[in-house]
């Protein structure tokens, strides 16, 4: 296969990458609304339609069949694996059993997907990077921090998609791709946290350069108009390398999921995802670093010693929720006063490891005056005792500032933020319903069917189609959920998902996610038992 043959796929392929993805997460997200309707969720949904089961008469690799030839198919534009002539012509599928079917699928979606990737990075640096007005307009520090090593991830992809071609042409069935995930990874794939870790930088380049540089501003939107970008912004085609290294993790999830058990194939597929949920969570600390470090900055300059000071500023520390409440004065039977004497402000930072208590004071300024180790810290909800001690809850230092106990009656401005601030406050108190590593046979779930950007510290970014377990939620329209493919937690509003109410499809996803991440449940155990030693 010559070494240019990829860039032959990428002709062929119709959808841009950033179309792909809205069109594989609507899809997955009609197909579970599907299955979730049925009264039996074991029925097939259209999209995953497959021939009736028949005895094989002969096994895939006895049988003479034609190879793949994706390079020469000039209708490959996302076709199911199943629907490319070369397989309809050869009778596999009714050979194939529909497990093998759908495997196929998954690994068929991987290999297309990464040629819709390398097609929008092709776009990224020959119609955005390499326009020639553009480089005059950009200081060439300014280029380098907005478009940082994209050239070396264009060229990783590229690499990884000729290998990936290579093994499709290999034979009508493919045998595997994994193991190829798992070697790119391993050897390649650390420039993917080269870039990501530049996000937050590139970002704030971008909007200052829209806003500095009129001739930058007018040249971007004459690009973005061009038919080629399909209505598609510039800054999407900017975050295609983070999408991608988290979506190539979620695709392989889903070609584990149906492996089938104690086989080669899952042993290379829990490797693969391994080493993929590495470079994930590296690039996700490489883009909440500078922005982590800046803030405790900023925050450090604000702060008011009224007691013995507290250094702030962390490598090992970050703010994860700030904000206003009301503290009670006095005992609870002064609720015959007005409220405005009951209650006064203080302002509360929450950090992973520290609380700190202040007063707001004039000049953008806080006095601390308490401060306690976050696992040091308790709380207790209130029962609702009339309108004015509504969404009150106890907060305890069971070691504050002065090495004594102190207790603080707090009310909030609703019950969802009054719910957040204990769930922050003490992260191990129980919730209304058990996490995922509890192994909870049934548990309410939630996908997410429009994706939000979390607003504060304590919230959760979603994508589309992702998957929740909800921990808890309030009357007014927060949920707080633990995403089933990373167990990251967090709150968001209810209004962007879709409640799973069918139990059988909770419960498979449930199961499936419990397979997948089975290998990071044995490292655990492993650690665990040296721990005990």
């Amino acid at each position: 296969m010559p070494a240019d043959s990829w860039r032959n796929l990428i002709e062929h392929i119709g959808l841009l990458y950033q179309e792909y993805r809205d069109k594989s997460t609507r899809q997955e997200i009609e197909t579970r609304r599907l299955q979730d309707s049925q009264t039996d969720p074991e029925e097939s949904s259209p999209s995953e339609e497959t021939p009736p089961e028949t005895e094989p008469t002969s096994t895939p690799e006895s049988k003479a069949a034609p190879q793949i030839n994706l390079l020469r198919n000039s209708n490959s534009r996302f076709n199911l694996w199943q629907d490319l002539p070369e397989i309809r012509s050869s009778g596999i599928l009714s050979i194939l059993q529909p497990d093998e079917i759908k495997l196929q699928e998954a690994m068929f979606e991987l290999v297309t997907s990464e040629a819709s990737y390398c097609k929008s990075l092709n776009l990224l640096v020959s119609h955005f990077m390499e326009n020639e007005r553009l480089k005059k307009i950009l200081h060439q520090s300014e280029a380098h921090i907005l478009f940082s090593n994209v050239l070396d991830v264009k060229a990783v992809s590229e690499r990884f998609l000729l290998d990936l071609e290579r093994r499709v042409e290999e034979n009508i069935v493919i045998s595997d791709v994994c193991d190829i995930v798992y070697q790119h990874t391993v050897d390649h794939f650390s420039v993917y946290i080269t870039y990501v870790s530049n996000q937050t930088y590139q970002e704030r380049t971008y909007k200052q350069l829209l806003q500095e540089k009129p001739a930058f501003r007018e040249l971007i939107t004459q690009l973005e108009l061009d038919p080629m970008c399909r209505g598609l912004s510039f800054s999407s085609f900017l975050i295609l390398p983070f999408q991608r290294i988290t979506r190539l993790k979620l695709l392989v999830q889903n070609i584990l999921k149906k492996v089938e058990e104690k086989s080669e194939r899952e042993t290379t597929a829990l490797d693969a995802h391994k080493e993929l949920e590495t470079v994930v969570k590296a690039c996700n600390e490489g883009v909440r670093k500078m922005s982590r470090t800046e803030q405790m900055i900023s925050i450090q300059k604000k702060l008011e010693f009224k007691i013995k000071s507290v250094p702030i500023i962390s490598h090992s520390r970050w703010l994860l929720k700030q904000g206003e409440l009301q503290q009670m004065n006095g005992p609870k039977t002064s609720r015959t006063l007005r409220t405005k004497k009951l209650f006064r402000e203080i302002y509360l930072f929450l950090f992973n490891d520290l609380l700190v208590i202040c007063r707001q004071i004039p000049g953008d300024k806080y006095q601390v005056f308490d401060s306690a180790p976050r696992g040091l810290l308790r709380v207790e909800e209130l029962e609702d005792q009339g309108q004015s001690l509504a969404n009150v809850f106890i907060l305890r230092l069971l070691e504050n500032a002065d090495d004594r106990e102190a207790s603080y009656m707090l009310k909030a401005s609703s019950q969802s933020e009054m719910k957040r601030w204990m769930i922050s406050l003490a992260p191990n108190r129980r919730t209304k319903f058990v996490s995922f590593t509890s192994r909870l046979s049934d548990c309410p779930q939630i996908q997410c069917v429009h994706p939000y950007v979390a607003q504060q510290p304590d919230e959760l970014s979603l994508e589309l189609a992702d998957v929740l377990n909800i921990l808890d939620k309030t009357d007014d329209g927060w949920i707080f959920g633990e995403r089933l493919h990373d167990q990251e937690r967090g709150w968001f509003p209810s209004s962007i998902g879709e409640e799973i109410l069918n139990p059988k499809i909770r419960a498979q996803n449930l199961k499936e996610c419990f397979r997948v991440h089975k290998s990071d449940d044995s490292q655990r155990r492993k650690l665990g038992s040296r721990n005990r030693q």
